[in-house]
């Protein structure tokens, strides 16, 4: 057993935080066995010395990165994510997870690696330390789509499954290569439904797949349980992805009131990944970025973050998602700026980011018992130095983190 006390204790959940809060973790089954206030509930170490209690100034949950890329990439080239062995973006992406695990985040969903399957497993085998990987394996692109290496000649991406997705056309291909996913045992679907800023020869605001071949994708994925996710960032692929049924919306650059109401009548998730984009355009030009996605990245900024602005202002669910990979532009370890840019670019209230990291980012995977501080909740926990609703940069202020009720050595 071990009692946390905080004097400000976010839960997670839709509710107002607890002050002189307290949270008692039944390490063995590794879930929180209470919440509340210190004065509803009992102090198992007042009865017992064995018990551990502790006192923060402030606990959450631990946070959730709901949109990242277990590569191991080094360098922002994408030949070299090309010509890179998968072995060596592995052991590479081994020290990525203690960092984010260090940094607070205790799950982390990884769509669109070669890796993300053998991490995931060797994690929760306890071989390596890291946070719960939820993980779609290799993303699925059309031929010519943002997930194709367009530098390359056909046939050799065509023949390979190297990189972070492979290409599937026409409805049976797509059906196919979701089953493929689905044999793997991934976590979640990952599509592209428009072109993209790091891809060279589309644009974000070109639709890419049919609604037939996103019907097929999300028709063999719900069948067993599977979200999905789709990279969307023009207006065009982001309704052909929601009309057909995915479930998260990534990137979402431009929305229009169409997309608006479509999110609200599916109840679909939105990772916009702001933090990639600032990178990007902050720093890109000295990381190697090539000049194509340093010139898409400055013309979708102002409308990336209007978007973001307006689907919170219409109360669309909005999960922290930072598209890092690895490179000293996007390190793995530095994902809490993702909830600085939403409360000091978008605005967003600094409870609500913080839900946004926690109980809304559970929504894009497929178990419902992390994101939350709750009875029977596993105990996934961060406590802090500081107060995150005051400056939400507190998150960075890591005095420890507990996973499944076990303490992380920081």
């Amino acid at each position: 057993m071990r009692v946390i006390d905080a004097d400000v204790l976010v839960t997670g959940r839709d509710e107002p935080p607890i002050e002189d809060g307290r949270i008692v973790i039944d390490e063995a089954s590794g879930q929180v066995e209470s919440v509340g206030t210190q004065e509803d509930v009992d102090d198992p170490s007042q009865a017992n010395g064995d018990v551990a209690h502790e006192q923060y100034p402030a606990v959450t949950p631990g946070l959730i990165d709901a949109h990242l890329h277990l590569t191991g990439a080094r360098s922002m080239d994408p030949m070299q994510w090309v010509i890179e062995s998968s072995e060596l973006g592995a052991a590479r992406a081994t020290a990525d997870l203690r960092d984010i695990l260090a940094a607070g985040f205790t799950s982390v969903r990884d769509v669109g690696s070669e890796t993300g399957l053998g991490l995931r497993d060797a994690v929760d085998q306890g071989a390596i330390p890291g946070p719960r990987i939820y993980t779609s394996g290799q993303s699925i692109s059309q031929t010519a789509g943002h997930g194709d290496s367009h530098f390359l000649p056909y046939d050799w991406v065509a023949d390979s499954d190297r990189g972070i997705g492979t290409l599937a056309d026409g409805p049976d291909e797509c059906r196919k290569e979701a089953r493929k996913r689905i044999r793997d045992g991934v976590d979640v679907l990952k599509i592209m439904t428009t072109g993209g800023v790091l891809s060279e020869k589309d644009a974000p605001d070109q639709s890419q797949f049919t609604d037939a071949e996103v019907q097929a994708f999300v028709e063999e994925a719900h069948r067993v349980g599977i979200p999905v996710a789709s990279h969307a960032q023009g207006a065009p692929g982001i309704k052909t992805a929601l009309r057909n049924g995915v479930d998260t919306i990534e990137h979402g650059f431009y929305l229009d009131e169409e997309c608006i109401d479509l999110f609200e009548e599916t109840d679909a998730t939105f990772v916009p990944t702001l933090s990639i984009m600032h990178r990007l355009i902050e720093h890109g030009a000295d990381h190697g970025v090539p000049e194509y996605g340093l010139e898409k990245s400055r013309e979708a900024s102002e409308s990336h973050f209007e978007a973001v602005e307006r689907a919170y202002e219409a109360g669309i669910p909005i999960a922290t998602g930072t598209d890092f990979i690895g490179p000293e532009l996007v390190p793995h370890g530095e994902n809490a700026l993702e909830l600085e840019l939403l409360a000091n670019e978008v605005g967003m209230d600094e409870h609500d980011v913080l839900q946004s990291a926690t109980r809304i980012a559970a929504r894009t995977v497929p178990d419902d018992d992390v994101g939350t501080l709750e009875v029977g909740s596993r105990a996934d926990v961060l406590a802090l130095g500081s107060d995150p609703l005051e400056d939400v940069s507190a998150v960075r202020d890591v005095e420890a983190v507990w996973k499944d009720g076990t303490a992380v050595g920081l």
